[in-house]
């Protein structure tokens, strides 16, 4: 993707960002459609196409009403490393609260259309169909989860990578003598400068570590510790893969389980794990 082209994405992902999981979804109904009018053919069954494509249709739209509150989820208890483990049990949860959710509304929808053809819709033995439909939900729910991840993903390999400038390669695993004032980032051929002081909060993932800011995320190859090391005392440790600038927490929220949910400026939330919460509490001390 060219470096123009990314931005203008960028500027206005939230308009496309819809549009894109409309089309795939669409997409995935008129295949699934398309599949089952064969199968049905070739069994010689006597079911109108009205009726493939309003079981199909239904459950379609009933998955797109859904997607803002699984992305909402996701959000809000991200599958990020370090805390996968944590927030899995939750987006298992939400995947049987979902499946729920979208039988109610795909069967409603059937009970509309076929009403409206002068028929009338049997769900079944409810108990037995909402088993079946929802080994079938929590798969579509992993997979729209997964497809959410990937492109993700996709798009913070798109936005760059950086590095401290002037910094040599072997210092990934060496805190450097004084904190760097700005970071050399590369998108697609072109390099920029920012701020160290602009960096919001910082994520270790694997061999890598997610410096972001203003919504865009840089991957920088080093470990957390060095990092840390690197940015000095503007930033603190709250968990063990995550660093936020101090000035920056607005408000420290507990949980249940004794840890904390740190809300910044700007909108974005960090976990903060028990063991750092009293540490972070007495840098204010």
């Amino acid at each position: 993707m060219p470096q123009d082209l990314l931005q203008r994405y960028l500027r206005h992902r939230r308009f496309f960002e819809p549009l894109i999981w409309v089309a795939l979804l669409t997409l995935l109904a008129v295949l699934n459609t398309a599949a089952v009018w064969q199968e049905q053919r070739r069994a010689g069954s006597g079911v109108p196409l009205w009726e493939l494509v309003t079981w199909e249709g239904s459950s379609h739209l009933a998955w797109l009403a859904l997607l803002p509150l699984m992305l909402a989820v996701l959000a809000r208890w991200p599958l990020y490393w370090g805390v996968w483990r944590r927030h899995l049990p939750i987006h298992a949860l939400a995947a049987v609260g979902v499946s729920l959710a979208h039988t109610v509304l795909m069967v409603a929808l059937r009970k509309v259309v076929y009403a409206a053809q002068g028929a009338h819709y049997d769900f079944g033995d409810w108990p037995r169909e909402l088993l079946y439909e929802g080994l079938k939900d929590v798969r579509s729910y992993a997979f729209i989860v997964t497809l959410a991840l990937a492109y993700r993903l996709l798009l913070w390999r798109l936005q760059g990578e950086a590095r401290v400038l002037g910094a040599p390669d072997e210092a990934d695993e060496a805190p450097a003598p004084q904190p760097p004032q700005r970071l050399l980032v590369r998108k697609l051929g072109k390099e920029f400068l920012i701020g160290v002081d602009e960096i919001e909060w910082v994520q270790a993932m694997g061999n890598y570590v997610n410096l972001h800011r203003r919504g865009h995320a840089y991957p920088l190859r080093a470990t957390l510790t060095a990092t840390a090391a690197q940015l000095g005392d503007a930033f603190v440790r709250v968990h063990r893969s995550h660093l936020v600038r101090l000035a920056l927490i607005e408000a420290i929220e507990p949980t249940e389980a004794g840890d904390a949910l740190l809300r910044l400026q700007g909108g974005a939330s960090v976990p903060c794990s028990r063991s750092h919460l009293e540490g972070l509490r007495a840098r204010w001390r």
